[in-house]
């Protein structure tokens, strides 16, 4: 009789397994990936929840809430837009019962207004700058989008000489020169600066190569800008809808 032998024949498959993961190693997965999904779930329940209040119309919300559902009704946005929309507005409104001075700028009626509370103290028609990538002959590129939310003003300048950006050579097609042509107030006298290098500027002048104003942000008259500068500080919020 011969005797069974428990070695594998030579040349065939291994039969071995890894090791089964311990079971507090499974929980821990399932608790992460349980966590995970409820917070998701939270996020989408309390965005709809939100959605859903503001674009219910009552007739005893006060008229600024009401016109912000209605414009937000009319928006074709992802729900990550519509977050950063509905952040931006809530913050709006809140903004209207301070004592604080701000920046409002109506994209759809191109409307500058520089506002304390509810009270419009300047108002003035604004060229909004088209959304653009900008493409230098040495490759070099910047994109500049519609830019929609609530911004905090990072900086301001005004009767500056410095040299021309180069973002204005590739607007215009042109090769960046070796020595960049300094020019005073090449952008507009006054430039508010927002983040990601968006502005609020006054018209550049007729001998500037940055005619217009520039892609993705805004140009105001000079005499308003004017008016309003001495306001203008790092602590003043801008809204731009």
């Amino acid at each position: 009789m011969s005797e069974r032998r428990n070695d594998p024949r030579p040349g065939s498959a291994d039969r071995r397994t890894f090791p089964r993961p311990p079971l507090w190693l499974n929980l821990l997965l399932l608790i992460i990936a349980a966590a995970t999904f409820g917070y998701a779930k939270h996020r989408r329940d309390t965005l709809d929840q939100k959605t859903a209040l503001l674009f219910k119309h009552s007739d005893t919300s006060p008229d600024d809430l009401n016109k912000m559902r209605d414009d937000l009704a009319q928006m074709d946005l992802t729900k990550q837009q519509l977050a950063k929309e509905l952040d931006g507005r809530m913050q709006y409104l809140q903004t209207l019962q301070s004592e604080q001075f701000y920046i409002s700028i109506d994209s759809a009626k191109k409307k500058f207004q520089f506002r304390l509370g509810k009270e419009i103290l300047r108002e003035a028609d604004i060229e909004i700058g088209d959304a653009k990538t900008l493409t230098s002959k040495n490759g070099k590129t910047w994109t500049y989008t519609p830019l929609k939310g609530g911004f905090s003003v990072t900086g301001k300048q005004s009767d500056y000489t410095s040299p021309v950006a180069e973002w204005v050579y590739a607007l215009r097609g042109e090769a960046l020169p070796q020595q960049r042509a300094e020019m005073k107030n090449w952008l507009g006298r006054y430039i508010i600066y927002l983040p990601d290098g968006y502005v609020i500027h006054s018209p550049p002048p007729k001998d500037s190569p940055a005619q217009g104003p520039k892609p993705g942000s805004y140009m105001v008259p000079e005499d308003d800008l004017a008016a309003v500068w001495p306001r203008v500080t790092t602590q003043t919020r801008v809204y731009i809808f």
